[in-house]
């Protein structure tokens, strides 16, 4: 396909007050239409057309005529840094955040909201659940497309958004590549290497990536806690250091297998398989000092820790595409597999005392799933395309637990029905306006069975979707989008069994206390469900950078929390502090996001053409059953910001660049007695590329440069009972250098 070359990159702010300012100026004097509709674009150089063999549009290009709100990762953009996996592809882009400890991946989140609020999609099909991003790598993965807003047909599970993943494609002359290197954190080494290749015999295609490695790291906690009981006077100070190593090794494989049958007709397959293995030893060494009326006892007690574990997954995706007329298509895709993991963990007490017990649990776990997707393309001509389909799915999980402790752990077998059916009509209605509407329905039945108790729950939740495009001008590089529209999120199945699980007391000595209670679901827990409203401004510069600001507003009915009360449990003669998932009432968020990507000598003569790539995103929240200030939502930070910069040198085959990603500290207030904390991360990574011949590269990549420890905190303070617990986690500088090689 022939389109015009576009280079860009971006560049996020590293602080409020210098920053954010010049940030804010370069978006209202280069990005908003409202400021700019009236003057004139400026001419634009004929840039020369050249040919591309991979057929695919340039990111920006797809981001600009996409109706719906959408940014574009394309292959360029994921290998640029040499990151580890998708995870840390995913930080540096507008309003992303990973949970965790900073430079050690962590679940990916959208707007900063938990886990659950953020849709991932595999080829446009949902993840299992026990997926974890961390397992694809860069090498295994084509183009990311990221929805701020969610469609009838990528689902409305979405209330923060949808991460859509597109495993890699093959191409005609692409050639095959071989990457080996290894990395350095704390003292530990981790070799890796990935293969792809691509191959092509009459009407069939395949593309193979295959990834090996072994990653060991460190690990180093402190924990300080200080109790006291107010009605007894009883108080309790205790430190506790954890040391330990973990080494997991394993492999990760996809593949893209195509058929080109009758003009028009495709058969897509594409495997998907991951196995690993883990180890891990430590160390656990304990003092405290408990006094009890006016009487003080010191101890100290240790332990050594161990367990191993085992995960496997293995997916097949599938397409099957048809034209039936020259104006519509049907297509099919099916999902089948399953994942199964193992573990077991030791606490063994080394040092005399009765402090640390003696710990020792197994679990295991399996799921399987299947799901099948139809949907019918109907192009009607001026701009106007017409989609419906449905969609079925069938999950079932069988989990053991011996002993069983608390986090949702335990003896479970569940099964899960979901189907949903849907249309959406995407319409050019002037050279101006264009728009986006669909309709969404989708059910869910669970059943859940843990030996003693059974528990059934039924969600239907209907999606009205809307979005919509205005370009002052339809020659310019300015537009406005505009999205209102209806997400939900369902309970976990863990959250519906009603059956009492005791807490894992690691430390020993404690009772059931209000800090440390026991655990149970609740069957009638109803979906959080959001309107939403998004409105984006956007600029597109002459050499594919882009310029936006956009807002957005989320009000969630049936807010789903743990609420931590004193509950009558069968077989215990007391009452007991029991941690139960309830829907709380409503909650609101909303936020900006800035965005900026160019080459610096666009804005600044004379520069020199270094890629720049920023953003910076402001978010607030408000729990309403709780009273503020700090009634944020669960792990949503106030701010996130990234700032990075690409640069090759002109006089030798040279590229370097880095980036900065940060989010400040913040307290959350979660409930009436409870608050907890969490310090600022600050990622600094950098990298050189040196270009030996066309074919081959050599690549050093420092990630989290001058790593900052990780803390959190967590304050408890009632009538009766005050408890101050504060972690410190240590972070490790990772540095990896890497052989690249087209074959």
């Amino acid at each position: 396909m022939t389109f015009y070359v576009r280079m860009f990159v971006s560049w996020p702010v590293v602080h409020n007050n210098f920053a954010v300012r010049p940030l804010l100026a370069a978006i209202l004097m280069g990005a908003s239409p409202l400021v700019l509709s009236q003057t004139s674009p400026a001419p634009v150089a004929d840039m020369g057309k050249v040919e591309i063999t991979s057929g695919r549009d340039n990111d920006t290009q797809q981001r600009r005529e996409s109706t719906a709100s959408k940014i574009v990762i394309g292959r360029e953009e994921i290998e640029k840094q040499g990151d580890a996996n998708i995870g840390e592809v995913l930080k540096r882009m507008p309003g992303i955040t990973l949970g965790g400890n900073p430079g050690r991946g962590g679940g990916v989140r959208m707007r900063g909201l938990s886990a659950g609020y953020t849709q991932i999609l595999l080829d446009g099909q949902r993840v299992p659940p026990g997926f974890s991003i961390e397992s694809l790598t860069p090498e295994m993965v084509e183009r990311i497309e990221i929805y701020r807003a969610p469609t009838a047909e990528t689902g409305a599970q979405a209330i923060a958004g949808t991460i859509n993943i597109i495993t890699r494609e093959g191409r005609r002359g692409m050639p095959s590549e071989l990457k080996l290197g290894s990395s350095w954190q704390g003292g530990y080494l981790s070799p890796n290497g990935s293969y792809t290749t691509y191959k092509e015999f009459e009407n069939w295609s395949s593309n193979f990536t295959f990834s090996m490695y072994e990653n060991a790291t460190p690990d180093h906690s402190e924990t300080v806690l200080s109790r006291q009981y107010t009605s007894t006077s009883t108080t309790l100070a205790r430190t506790r250091i954890n040391d330990s190593s973990s080494t997991r090794d394993g492999f990760n494989s996809t593949g893209r297998l195509q058929f080109k049958g009758a003009p028009g007709e495709t058969l897509t397959l594409m495997p998907f398989v991951v196995y690993s293995r883990s180890h891990n030893s430590g160390t656990i060494a304990l003092s405290q000092t408990q006094t009890v009326a006016g009487a003080s006892t010191a101890s100290t007690d240790s332990a050594n820790t161990s367990g191993d574990g085992n995960f496997g997954m293995a997916r097949l995706n599938g397409q099957w595409r048809r034209k039936l007329s020259a104006d519509s298509a049907m297509e099919w895709k099916f999902n089948t597999g399953g994942w199964d993991s193992s573990s077991h963990t030791y606490q063994t007490p080394t040092g005399g005392a009765t402090v640390l017990p003696s710990l020792s649990q197994s679990s295991t776990t399996r799921d399987r799933s299947i799901s099948l997707n139809g949907k019918y393309t109907n192009v009607l001509g001026g701009g106007h395309q017409w989609v419906s389909g449905a969609e079925i799915e069938v999950v079932r999980r069988t989990q053991t637990a011996q002993p069983v402790y608390t986090d949702g752990d335990g003896n479970m077998q569940a099964r899960t029905l979901k189907y949903a059916i849907y249309t959406q009509d995407e319409k050019q209605f002037t050279p101006n306006w264009s728009g986006h509407g669909g309709l969404r329905y989708e059910q869910m039945s669970t059943y859940g069975n843990n030996g003693e108790t059974e528990a059934t729950n039924r969600i239907g939740v209907f999606s009205p979707l809307l979005h919509a495009l205005w370009k002052p001008n339809p020659e310019g590089r300015d537009q406005v989008r505009m999205s209102l529209t209806r997400s939900f999120k369902a309970p976990w199945m863990q959250s519906l069994l009603a059956r009492y699980t005791p807490s894992r007391d690691e430390i020993g000595g404690s009772s059931n206390i209000a800090t440390n209670p026991g655990s149970k679901g609740n069957p009638a827990l109803r979906p959080e469900v959001a309107l939403g409203l998004d409105v984006a401004v956007e600029r597109y510069l002459p050499d594919g950078g882009v310029m936006s600001a956009a807002v957005f507003h989320r009000r969630v009915s049936n807010l789903i929390r743990n609420v931590t009360s004193l509950e009558t449990i069968s077989g215990y003669s007391s009452q007991l502090y029991v941690s139960i998932p309830q829907n709380v009432g409503n909650a609101i968020t909303q936020g900006i996001e800035l965005e900026a990507k160019f080459r610096l000598n666009q804005m600044v003569a004379d520069a020199p053409a270094v890629d720049i790539r920023s953003n910076i995103s402001f978010y607030e929240s408000n729990v309403l059953s709780i009273t503020g200030p700090n009634n944020r939502l669960d792990q949503q930070p106030s701010m996130t910001a990234n700032l990075g910069g690409d640069y090759r040198l002109r006089s030798m085959p040279f590229t370097v660049g880095g980036n900065i990603n940060m989010n400040p500290g913040y307290t959350t207030h979660s409930s009436e007695y409870q608050w907890l904390y969490v310090s600022q991360k600050r990622v600094m990574d950098v990298y050189g590329l040196w270009r030996v011949d066309p074919n081959t590269s050599w690549r050093l990549t420092l990630s989290n440069l001058s790593p900052l420890s990780y803390n959190t905190n967590s304050l408890y303070n009632s009538s009766s009972l005050y408890e101050d617990s504060t972690t410190r986690n240590r972070n490790w500088t990772n540095i990896q250098i890497r052989l690249e090689k087209k074959l």
